[in-house]
């Protein structure tokens, strides 16, 4: 047959000479290459790629792997990712809507708002599932999750708190029961923690369950991925996650995720062609983030604030004035470009706009608030002192020098009209005598060393009393033995009077001189020279404003906002005093015993925006001298109590209208922004980089680090192509009919 076509090939190719031969191979090539061109055209614009099934992604991460286990990540942000993907909660919370939603079950709310049902869905199994050993997720394991938690032996009390006074009991297989005491409008935040199988922790102690190491490196959740294995190499750990196939919506596309935790950034660096995403982008000191080429940024931030929290413990916090004049002299703007932020913040309420009663810094505003608690700049309160000891001297029967030059052993003799008074008269208890001369005047003289009403060196009162010890008139006089001190009090006392001219405006507007222009030095008021450093305030006791300022080790941006706030503060005349602990841990030894005047930290408020753990009176700490009474609980920083802010708090909380919770919340606004409690500074930024061969990634609004991974079914690598609906092969020569027809109408037009 082969033969016979080859035959018919060549009699039919005989008839042309070769050059006709070549023009026909030309043309059939030509041919067959618009065809190619066409079909490919067609191919093309008749179909859509679509995301497909397979791939891995691998991320790289700063930090320590520890046990993987949902009760205990609340300080590690690198395991919370991993757990996020082997665990799945009752419910979860949707970073798109920004809602909580069905995840391993639906739930059902009581119309008083106090019960919780919950219906877990069909076919959920555990990973250590097997065809031959299936593993189901029940109600059991549901009760024993949360049940375990109200145990007061369970070692985390973070978590135990949310389910006091929570009543849970299995209704049946599949459906269990939270009573609560009151309503609590948040309770479903608490249900998106990761189911645990109460079979792998049969036989220990509720006590003992943060040391269970053998589940902690193999894990049994029924999220989205399996654990596959650790594995411990020259630069990383490696965690690698299998996809687990389940029947529950959405499908993950991705075949594995491979978490890379480094030592440091440097080591992640060294291996950065073998990864595709970078978990937390380091920024560089101005405040960019550091995303190494052939990556992507993503920017975003999670309901968190930094704040400057006032010890309202300490005397001097308790003035409410105090705290208003820091707040107004914290130059936010200055602090957030120093970093690199941008999103300022002036309220703990993050999901209400207070852009309409935003702070401004405002240094003379700050100035006059602390101004009216009664803190003073030292020359200030010398100035104010030294011209009501010129009032007292301007009156009455006493006229002397305000400063002498007297040296031990000398007499100051002091004379005056002799008009009302008489030797019944005197002066620091010395009589008064007439005058020699005869004129109706009178004399004393005060000693200054030893006896009565002897002069000592520096301020004295000088006291004219009558003849039952009445004192009738007063002098401030100052006595010095030394010639520089003598110069520098007799210079004062003309400062005073150029001031007093200046205020009074009898002097050319040149000469005039404010209480700026003046200093204190070695207890004598001068003029301020440019080199000067402003002084720290007193008040009337003489004591100096000095504050403690604590923060963390890390983040290092946390060290640097201190610093920058010390220098507004010193210049509104304030001491403020860093202290950095060497370790985290020592740090946060420290808050607890609420060890600092001011503190640096950040709070965040997750998925649900509650307020409540941070300012009602129930979070602050009751510091005794045991350390066993400290509450690990207790996140009031500012050791805040207020009635009115207490039941907006616990309003919030509770059942409520959309309309009454927005009302509530603009009146703790209000409440929060007129005592001051705390100076609200900024909201962090943070940067997640990846491959642009990772694709489908939508971060939306997280609430958590590891929330970026709430939409990884989203996530893919692998594409395909596939025809629209309604078309196929078969529409080729339609679509090419279309395609002439087109070319026709162009033609006529």
């Amino acid at each position: 047959m082969q033969t016979f076509f080859r035959f018919i090939v060549d009699k039919a190719l005989g008839v042309y000479v070769r050059w006709e031969r070549w023009i026909l191979v030309v043309l059939v090539a030509f041919f067959v290459l618009s065809a190619c061109v066409l079909l490919f055209r067609f191919y093309r614009q008749s179909t859509l790629l679509i995301p497909a099934t397979g791939g891995t992604y691998i991320e790289g991460s700063v930090g320590e792997l520890q046990p993987l286990n949902p009760w205990f990540i609340v300080t590690n942000d690198v395991n919370r990712d991993i757990v996020s993907l082997v665990f799945s909660g009752l419910l979860k919370y949707n970073p798109q809507t920004k809602d909580i939603e069905d995840d391993l079950a639906t739930f059902e709310v009581s119309k008083d708002a106090k019960i919780y049902t919950v219906q877990l869905k069909e076919k959920l199994f555990w990973h250590d599932s097997t065809e031959e050993n299936l593993h189901p997720v029940t109600a059991d394991d549901v009760v024993f999750t949360y049940q375990t938690l109200q145990n007061p032996e369970f070692p985390n009390s973070l978590l135990r708190q949310n389910f006091q006074g929570v009543t849970i009991e299995k209704i049946n297989e599949r459906t269990v029961q939270f009573r609560l005491e009151e309503p609590y409008g948040f309770f479903p935040s608490n249900l998106t923690l990761g189911l645990l199988p109460k079979k792998a922790f049969d036989g220990i102690p509720v006590k003992l369950l943060d040391q269970t190491i053998d589940f902690g490196f193999a894990p049994v959740g029924a999220g989205p991925y399996k654990l596959k294995n650790i594995v411990e190499t020259e630069l990383s750990t490696e965690v690698t996650l299998e996809r687990w196939t389940r029947d529950l919506a959405p499908v993950y596309r991705l075949e594995r995720v491979v978490f890379r935790i480094f030592p440091d950034y440097q080591t992640l660096l060294s291996d950065l062609r073998n990864l595709d995403g970078l978990r937390l982008v380091p920024h560089t000191q101005q405040g960019e983030p550091a995303v190494p080429n052939r990556f992507t940024a993503r920017n975003y931030s999670i309901p968190q604030y930094v704040a400057l929290f006032f010890n309202l413990d300490r005397k001097a916090l308790q003035d409410q004035k105090l705290r208003l004049g820091l707040q107004l002299g914290t130059n936010k703007q200055e602090i957030v470009d120093s970093i690199g932020e941008s999103v300022i913040v002036d309220t703990p309420l993050l999901e209400i706009d207070n852009t309409d009663w935003r702070y401004s810094f405002d240094q003379n505003a700050a100035q006059g608030a602390l101004f009216e608690s009664q803190w003073y700049f030292p020359e200030k309160l010398h100035l104010q002192r030294l011209l009501e000891q010129r009032e007292a001297n301007d009156t009455g029967f006493l006229k002397v020098e305000p400063v002498v030059f007297l040296d031990t052993g000398a007499v100051l003799t002091i004379e005056g009209p002799g008009a009302g008074l008489s030797g019944k008269n005197k002066i620091n208890g010395i009589p008064l005598q007439a005058h020699p001369t005869q004129s109706g005047s009178w004399k004393v003289a005060l000693p200054t060393y030893p006896g009565t009403g002897s002069l000592k060196l520096g301020l004295n009162l000088i006291r004219l009393t009558d003849d039952k010890n009445r004192t009738i008139d007063s002098h401030y006089l100052r006595r010095t033995s030394n010639a520089v001190q003598y110069q520098r009090a007799t210079q004062e006392q003309k400062l005073v009077d150029q001031f007093l001219q200046s205020r009074a405006g009898t002097i050319a507007e040149a000469s005039r001189i404010t209480v700026a222009e003046l200093t204190v030095e070695n207890g004598y008021l001068r003029r301020r020279k440019a080199m000067d450093i402003l002084g720290y305030r007193i008040n009337d006791a003489g004591q100096q404003l000095a504050l403690t300022l604590l923060t963390s080790p890390s983040p290092p941006n946390h060290q640097k906002a201190a610093d920058i706030v010390r220098n507004q503060w010193e210049k509104l005349g304030v001491k403020v005093t860093i202290d950095v602990p060497e370790t985290r841990s020592a740090f946060e030894e420290r808050l607890l015993k609420r060890d600092y005047d001011v503190v640096l930290f950040g709070q965040s408020l997750l998925d649900n925006l509650d307020s409540y753990p941070y300012w009602h009176s129930s979070g602050v700490q009751q510091v005794t001298e045991k350390r066993s009474d400290l509450r690990i609980d207790a996140y009031n920083l500012s050791q805040y109590a207020g009635f009115e802010a207490d039941a907006l708090l616990e309003t919030i909380r509770g059942k409520t209208s959309e309309a009454e919770r927005q009302s509530s919340l603009k009146k703790l606004q209000d409440i929060l922004k007129r005592d001051v409690p705390a100076v609200f500074l900024y909201s962090p930024e943070y940067t997640y980089a990846h491959r642009d061969d990772i694709l489908g990634i939508e971060l939306g609004h997280l609430s958590l680090h590891s929330d970026r991974f709430l939409t990884l079914y989203r996530w893919y690598v692998h594409q395909d192509r596939v025809f629209e609906a309604g078309k196929g092969w078969l529409s080729f020569f339609s679509w090419l009919s279309s395609l002439f027809t087109q070319e026709e109408q162009e033609k006529s037009v």
